[in-house]
Order: C-alpha cells, then structure tokens, then sequence
C-alpha cells in the first residue's frame, strides 16, 4: 500500500489543506469544500484498492509455493468496474510448469473471479438493487459511481440469476393456528419467444404476446401497523393492516414446473411450521387451473374464493337491477351460504328477466353463473366465514410485488428476462441481501491442469510459509497495530526469501 500511502503525503494532504484554506477565506463556500473533499477522497480510495490488488499479485509472484508449480507467462493491466469506479491494476498471468497450457491469472482465482470478470460484486448488487426496483438502465446507472453500465449488461446479469431455494430451517419450527396463501397473477407483454419477429398474431391480428407471471405470498394472517413517533418509545396502532410474516414466490411456468413451483412453496411451509399443529391452511385465489392444480400437491389445505373475485362476479349478475341490486345480491349470497346450487340458478334466471338487451346481458350472467359454480365450494366458504377465514388481498400483492415493475409502464420482456425478474421481485421483497445472493452464483472455477491436488489460495500461501519460517512466521501475528503495515509486510517477504536461501 505504499505507493497510496505516498499519493496521500504527496497530493491529498496539499489538496485538503488548500481545500480548508479556501473555506476560512469564505466560509460562504461549504459546497466547495464539501465536493472538493469527496473528490480527492474518491481518488485515493480507488489508489489503495488498486494498491491492495497489486501487493496480492506480488504475494503470489514471490510465493514458493508459485514458484514450484507455475511459469510467468507476463503481465497484463486488468480493468474492472466496482461500485466506487474502475479500478486499473496490474496482474500476473502463470502457466502450468508440467504441461506448458492453460493460463491462469491466479489473483482471479483466490479472489473467487472469472478470467473475463468485468464486475466487482459489489458493483454487481448495487446494479441488482436498483434493477429490481426501477428499470436496467438505472440499475447500469447505480453499479458504479463513475462509469454507466449499459442496460444489455444488467440484463445479462438477471439472466444468469440462480435463487436459493427458502428451505433452510429454523431452530425451532413456529406453531401456528392458521396458514394462508394468497395467489394471483400478473399479464406482462413479451418480446419475443426465441427471437424477436417470433410472435404469432390471433384471428384479430394482434400479437399474441402475454406472458402470465404468478405469485404466491405464504403468511400468519394480519396485524395492524405500527407507528413510531420520533423520540418516543410506545407504539401506536394504525388503522391499516399489513401481512404478518408474508414469503413471496414468484414465477413464469407451466407444466412440470408449475409443479416444481408449489413444490417449493410446500418445502417453505414443511420446513418453517409445525404443520401437524396448524389447525388450517387457506388458499385465497380466484379459481385459476395453475392456482387449483398446485393447491392439489398441498395436503390440508382450503381453498377460498378471492374476495375481490367473487365480489366482482355478483356485481356482474346484478349491475342492471338498479334500485333492487342489494336485494338481488342478498338472494344470490344466501342461495350460495345455503349450499342451494337449484335456488342460486333460479335467481340467475330471473335476472335475465329484468335485463334491457338480452342479447349482450345475457351471455354476462351466464358466464358469470358459471364461475361460481364452478368455484362453489371455495366462494361458500367465503361468505360463510367459517372460523380463521379473512379478507384477502391478492390484487394489492399482485400490484406492490409484480405490476408496478413489469407492467404498468409500457415495457415487454423476454420469457426468461420475466421469469428472472419474478424471481429477483420475490427476493428482494423477502428481504434477501443482493450481495449474497452475488455470492450464491459463485461456482468452483475449473482447476488448471496438474493443480488437482494443490490449489493454490490465500490462505495456503501464508499458512505455508508461516508453518516453513518457523518463529518469523509466528513473530508476524505478534506485531501490534502500532507499527506501520508495510514493515509487517516486508517482514512476511523476508520470511520468504530467508526460506528462498535454504
């Protein structure tokens, strides 16, 4: 870190105190001295990270360890963006002594990097944070403090997005009266299929590009908001009610992995809850095959028609009756509480006698009789409000996870850019760590070849010379803080060129 140590002796402490020299004159000009300050602290920032890259490059040039296995091929100049700029430094690019192939930049490889890395992981969560939230262009925007990542880079980046699964237990599973899944869907307009011009057109000529995106929030019932006034240490209760432990999953699929999909919300219930001391699980949805389907592959559980759904169904049997609407409701709402499926059909049958055009209103309560029938038992349990019944949401979840995302602006998506998004739109509202979820996509880089049984990593490299250099290496971890890290640093070289000499 020396040559950052000199930078800042010879160029930032000139630069802070004309800095404060300026500000004394005209104290008027704090900005100035605000910005001016940032500035220079940004640039040795960039020059003690560059630094540290280049002293790790140099630990492995020297290492004996290196020296026994790898060639140095040359040296290359690396650029790689980090959310506080670019950083420019030097590496080593080493070839295998035994079979002469394979170049390998070993600071990549104990740093856990790709040969062709153009991101720190740094840069890379923040571009994830605020992808997630607004659109690629701005999350190229937030990667980097001084450099623009373009909005192909960022979709590249979701792309290649793995998830961990939530299957991860707790100490010690909650126990719980009550269990509920909330599910929904969002309509999304897609791009193309496998490439674009793909789309096939419908009998009326138009695209036919909509790409169902699904969510399914599991959580403990509701509780009412709390609001904490500054400076006091009592809460107080709001008159909204948010979810009580909500856990997103989202997803575009069909089939088999539609299956997979609730395979993985059951693993989520099976692992965080006593499922045997669950009283009751219950499904709120609208009556959707992909909703009915995986709620089979749940045992115990109870479906109940969407309140938002069912509300909307009477009122479209019932909008022409005018002044006698809620006595009509009342009728079809009793014949459905009643289990009496012969009176719900003939109160839909004697509202086709009070409509203005049977041609057209006809054909509404039709088909709005038929959805009800064909979700009777999940609307009656609905309106019966049997014991752990409450109101759903699932509109609201489908707007706060999904829609406000993906589809209220004009936008369209590929199939695995949509599903991608789903599933970063479900991480991210779980309050999962962007730059874990970097981490988790790290996989173990290819061994070079003749290096299977001696990978060379930071760690082996000082535990080798310590464990060689005997009381020097020991003499190393008993410096104090006081003395200056590039004496403690020469000293763990000495160390290794006095084991060089032998």
């Amino acid at each position: 870190m020396i040559n950052s140590i000199k930078y800042f002796e010879e160029n930032s402490i000139k630069i802070f105190e004309n800095l404060e020299t300026e500000f004394m004159k005209d104290p008027t000009k704090l900005a100035e001295l605000v910005l001016g300050v940032t500035e220079e602290v940004h640039k040795l920032g960039l020059k003690v990270i560059q630094d540290c890259l280049e002293d790790t490059d140099k630990l492995i040039f020297n290492s004996v360890m290196r020296k026994k296995k790898w060639h140095v091929e040359h040296h290359d100049t690396k650029q790689l963006i980090s959310s506080l700029g670019t950083l420019c430094f030097k590496k080593t690019l080493y070839v295998d002594k035994e079979t002469g192939k394979d170049g390998v930049y070993l600071l990549d490889r104990i740093m856990g990097m790709n040969k062709h890395e153009r991101f720190t992981e740094d840069a890379v969560a923040k571009l994830l944070e605020e992808a997630v939230q607004t659109s690629y262009r701005k999350g190229g925007e937030a990667a980097s403090l001084e450099d623009d990542v373009s909005k192909q880079a960022v979709m590249s980046k979701i792309h290649e997005l793995e998830f961990p699964r939530a299957t991860e237990e707790p100490k010690e599973k909650k126990v719980v009266d009550y269990l509920y899944i909330e599910a929904d869907e969002d309509h999304i307009s897609k791009q193309f299929n496998e490439k674009k011009g793909d789309l096939e057109k419908t009998e009326s000529g138009y695209k036919n590009n909509c790409l169902i995106a699904k969510l399914v929030v599991v959580h403990e019932g509701l509780e009412p908001e709390s609001i904490i006034h500054e400076g006091q240490e009592d809460e107080h209760k709001s008159k909204r009610w948010k979810l009580k432990e909500p856990h997103y999953f989202s997803r575009v699929c069909s089939g088999k992995e539609n299956e997979a999909f609730w395979d993985e919300i059951f693993e989520y219930l099976s692992s965080h809850y006593d499922i045997l001391k669950v009283k009751r699980i219950y499904l709120n949805a609208d009556g959707g095959s992909w909703i009915t389907s995986g709620a089979e592959r749940i045992n115990g559980v109870t479906y109940v028609l969407d309140e938002f759904h069912l509300q909307k169904y009477i009122t479209r049997l019932t909008s022409h009756m005018l002044d006698s609407t809620d006595d009509a409701r009342k009728e079809i709402c009793d014949a459905i509480r009643k289990d009496d499926k012969e009176e719900f059909i003939a109160v839909t049958e004697r509202l086709k006698d009070a409509l203005r055009n049977p041609e057209i209103g006809e054909k509404r309560i039709n088909e709005s009789r038929d959805y009800i029938l064909n979700n009777w038992m999940p609307a009656r349990v609905r309106l019966k409000h049997e014991e752990g019944v409450i109101g759903s949401s699932t509109e609201g979840h489908v707007y706060h996870a999904l829609s406000r995302r993906m589809s209220t602006q004009a936008m369209g998506w590929s199939v695995v850019g949509a599903s991608k998004m789903c599933q970063l739109r479900a991480y991210y509202l779980n309050g999962g760590d962007m730059l874990e979820l970097v981490r988790y996509q790290e996989k173990e880089l290819p061994k070079a070849a003749g290096a299977e049984n001696d990978i060379l990593t930071s760690s082996a490299i000082i535990k080798s010379e310590r464990n060689r250099n005997g009381e020097i290496g020991r003499s190393i971890e008993s410096i104090t803080h006081s003395v200056m890290p590039e004496i403690e640093k020469g000293m763990w070289y000495k160390g290794i060129m006095g084991k060089l000499s032998k």
